[in-house]
């Protein structure tokens, strides 16, 4: 008896991995865990029967949070995107620009993959969308089958970590910080994978190139009468696009603007400008633009347009996230219905999806808040602590610990699930050590990514595999047999792609910078400036506290 009053927190923690590894839902999992736990505690003396009549309280708690209304505006937003055919467009787009290099279609899997993370922020969508499409294109055309297969999942988990990632909202309500600070720190690191992937698909292209061969002539469709590819007309139109951005840039914002409004407010004008020109050269058939010109503007500009009105609304702080999700829920809608591509089976389709995913992160947000209620009465999260933070190497020592714990971890679990049970645990932790929690939280979710892409668990590699062809087929353009992909190979090459993950998270402990910059543009406030005005009976006017005489009328 003693023993278990000692140890009851490691036992229960201990008991809470056998019941996930078990395999029991997570949600019913931790609610029956700490309920159990509960119950042993009360009658150990160690809590009282009145620690769940704050249960009721916590359950609403989270059922009231407004930050987590994001995640259906968000979800809605990007199912929408996604299945009004934005996915297929954007593919065949960028797979014509780029197919006439070797590489050229790994490029435009990773280039709309960084696309689909910016509007749909769902592996799943991403994944299967895009092994759907771009999968038999690749096998078509002679790729290497570990290459198409790696590069599709890889591309897809950036949603993790590209804003508006659903996991990035999570993290921050689990570590009581803005979701706008989130994005912002994410932002950098998101682009620095996607640049991450391309150089390995270029050191491919140079050192194997039979691996990723280029488009034959005959697969291009959008060319010009005279055979050329009309990209020096798409290369003139985003640079004078871009040249009107930069010029009316200050008469839009003024130069006093913080630097997230003029990038946001700067890439908005540019894409109006090159979409105004694309739309007078098609109403009036001037011809000034190509085929592949009118093509890119059409299809990117209005998404992406969509995504920098959003995220700016965000970051420049007009709107909160939910705000902002909403705004894009609508946004979403508006172009699907420009573009006739949204009925009612479609709409319903979309809201069951959104429905069923939100329901799945409440449940196990609930889960885990029954969980915390229970670990914390007999004293866990102390035990998480000293357990911690006597770890050797000091603060070196537990980001190492917890990067490695969190990869072993992801093996197992989902990104929902590690959300909930390990941040909450880790959390405290790390700001009682002084680590700023945004950067910790984005060192987390790029850990966290790998979870997508682990052998043989990784539901990228589930989602890719219920897409890829199981058995041999007949290609309907070439004619041709073209081997099935096997679930082996699928594993394989995935290898390459995580450890180019691994890699960002040591870049990431090793430049903080890459995160920090979401407090470049803070506004300083120098103490000395600071005047409290006293109102009562003989106080003086005014007060400053950091002085010892009164406050000049000229600093008033």
């Amino acid at each position: 008896m003693e023993f278990l009053t000692a140890n009851l927190a490691p036992l229960m923690f201990g008991t809470l991995i056998v019941l996930l590894l078990l395999g029991y839902p997570v949600a019913f999992a931790l609610a029956a865990n700490g309920i159990l736990f509960g119950i042993i505690g009360i009658s150990l003396d160690l809590l009282t029967p009145a620690l769940f009549q704050a249960l009721p309280q916590r359950v609403f708690g989270v059922v009231m949070n407004d930050t987590l209304l994001a995640l259906p505006f968000f979800t809605f937003m990007g199912l929408i995107l996604e299945r009004s055919g934005m996915a297929e467009d954007l593919l065949e787009t960028v797979g014509q620009l780029f197919g006439s290099i070797r590489g050229g279609l790994a490029f435009a899997v990773v280039a709309v993959g960084m696309l689909l993370a910016a509007t749909t922020g769902v592996v799943s969508a991403s994944v299967i969308s895009m092994g759907l499409i771009s999968l038999p294109i690749m096998l078509r055309y002679g790729y290497d089958r570990r290459l198409a297969t790696g590069v599709i999942a890889a591309s897809g988990t950036l949603s993790q970590i590209i804003p508006p990632s659903l996991t990035l909202i999570i993290l921050a309500d689990q570590l009581g910080r803005s979701v706008g600070d989130m994005y912002r720190g994410a932002l950098l690191p998101g682009l620095v994978l996607v640049g991450m992937y391309m150089l390995y698909i270029i050191g491919l292209a140079l050192f194997r190139p039979q691996q990723v061969p280029a488009l034959p002539p005959e697969a291009r469709n959008f060319r010009e009468p005279n055979g050329n590819t009309g990209t020096r007309s798409l290369i003139v139109l985003m640079s004078v696009a871009l040249g009107v951005a930069i010029g009316t840039l200050e008469l839009v914002v003024g130069p006093e603007a913080p630097v997230d409004e003029q990038v946001v407010t700067g890439m908005l004008l540019w894409g109006a400008t090159a979409f105004v020109i694309a739309l007078i050269d098609k109403a009036l058939n001037l011809g000034w633009l190509s085929a592949i010109a009118k093509r890119v503007t059409f299809v990117m500009v209005p998404p992406l347009a969509l995504v920098f009105l959003v995220l700016g609304t965000i970051f420049i702080g007009v709107a909160t996230p939910t705000e902002g999700g909403a705004m894009g829920a609508v946004g979403a809608l508006l172009l699907a219905w420009a573009r006739k591509r949204i009925d009612l089976k479609l709409l319903q389709q979309a809201m069951d999806s959104t429905t069923r995913l939100t329901c799945f992160a409440i449940f196990i947000l609930i889960g885990s808040t029954v969980f915390a209620l229970t670990f914390r009465g007999v004293n866990g999260d102390l035990w998480v602590e000293h357990l911690l933070t006597n770890l050797p190497g000091g603060e070196l020592g537990f980001l190492i610990f917890v990067s490695v714990f969190v990869f072993v971890a992801a093996f197992f679990l989902d990104f929902f699930e590690l959300a909930f049970i390990i941040i909450p645990l880790l959390g405290p932790v790390a700001d009682k050590m002084g680590i700023d929690l945004i950067w910790f939280g984005i060192l987390i979710a790029v850990n966290m990514q790998t979870s997508f892409m682990h052998p043989p668990f990784g539901l990228a590699l589930f989602y890719l595999r219920s897409v890829a062809p199981h058995d041999d087929y007949r290609d309907h353009v070439t004619g041709r047999t073209v081997a099935r992909v096997t679930t082996g190979q699928i594993y394989r090459g995935s290898i390459p792609f995580i450890l180019i993950q691994l890699l960002l998270v040591v870049i990431v402990m090793a430049c903080p910078s890459l995160v920090m910059h979401y407090k470049g543009d803070a506004k300083k406030i120098d103490p000395s400036t600071i005047h409290i005005n006293i109102q009562g009976p003989g106080a003086p006017a005014e007060y400053n506290p950091f002085g010892d005489s009164p406050a000049s009328d000229a600093s008033r």
